[in-house]
């Protein structure tokens, strides 16, 4: 796989778009063969586990998710640190980001469209607000309005209002892109899956990011096997919540919890710099 990540031009073109209309799409972001292994994985764990939809009209009542993707090892553990994608989300928020969850969204034929949201709703803040949530979405298939797009409104992550859950009356523009695309937004941006009106099923990988500050919203710790983690990159690893933010938050006993996967996690706390 190669991947020679972003330009200074396109990462701040990216940034911008996100700080302007709150998303951006990067374009033939992920390698042909992460691809098509990422959607040959999807497939088997879906048969293997016999994964069915849910029975509520946000996660979709024809639609398969398969949460906590990391704790599958290859191919997934390549998404979160990928260097055309990451580099945005540091941008957003800061490198002590922390990976929040990854699951595949694969949107069936006739599903209804999901109910417009903010992804850091459930965060009791007032806004707007700086990022604390950056969010992307990967097209494993493409892309279209007709098979169920994420829809997006431009400039909503400004607005001091959440979206009415379940309003019908709101105006969304889908994020068409091409197969190997990603979408990243702010995860204050108001937004939905589109209704798949398509005998095709769109397949995405929901990579979510949150501020090292934040608790995730899969426990990564505890979802993940330490077998697994072990085998991570140290990157991937304090991404997942085996590492200190600024020196500090996250620690165990004035201990790397990196030392917890056999690793040398020496540390400084912010007290002795």
């Amino acid at each position: 796989m190669t991947n020679p990540g972003l330009s200074d031009d396109a990462l701040a073109k990216a940034l911008h778009e996100i700080e302007e209309q709150g998303y951006t799409i990067i374009a033939d972001a992920i390698p042909q063969d992460l691809i098509d292994s990422v959607q040959e994985n999807v497939l088997r764990i879906e048969r293997d586990q016999e994964i069915v939809p849910s029975e509520n009209d946000f996660e979709g009542h024809k639609t398969i998710r398969i949460y906590n993707l990391l704790a599958h090892g290859e191919p997934f553990e390549q998404i979160p640190i990928l260097p055309s994608v990451l580099p945005v989300v540091e941008g957003v928020l800061n490198d002590g980001c922390l990976i929040s969850s990854v699951s595949s969204i694969s949107i069936g034929k006739g599903e209804s469209p999901q109910p417009i949201h903010a992804d850091d709703q459930v965060i009791a803040l007032p806004r707007p607000h700086q990022a604390l949530v950056c969010n992307s979405m990967w097209a494993i298939t493409d892309f279209t309005e007709a098979n169920g797009a994420t829809r997006v409104v431009p400039e909503s992550h400004r607005d001091p209002n959440w979206p009415v859950y379940g309003s019908d009356d709101i105006e969304s523009i889908p994020a068409e892109m091409k197969r190997g695309s990603v979408l990243v937004w702010n995860g204050s941006l108001w937004h939905g899956g589109g209704a798949n009106q398509t005998d095709e099923r769109r397949v995405g990988i929901a990579m979510n990011y949150c501020a090292g500050f934040l608790r995730q919203q899969e426990n990564q710790q505890l979802g993940i096997p330490q077998s697994v983690a072990a085998q991570f990159s140290e990157r991937l690893q304090r991404m997942v919540g085996y590492g200190v933010y600024r020196n500090l938050i996250g620690h165990i006993d004035k201990r790397d919890p990196r030392e917890l996967l056999g690793a040398d996690g020496a540390m400084r706390s912010i007290w002795d710099l």
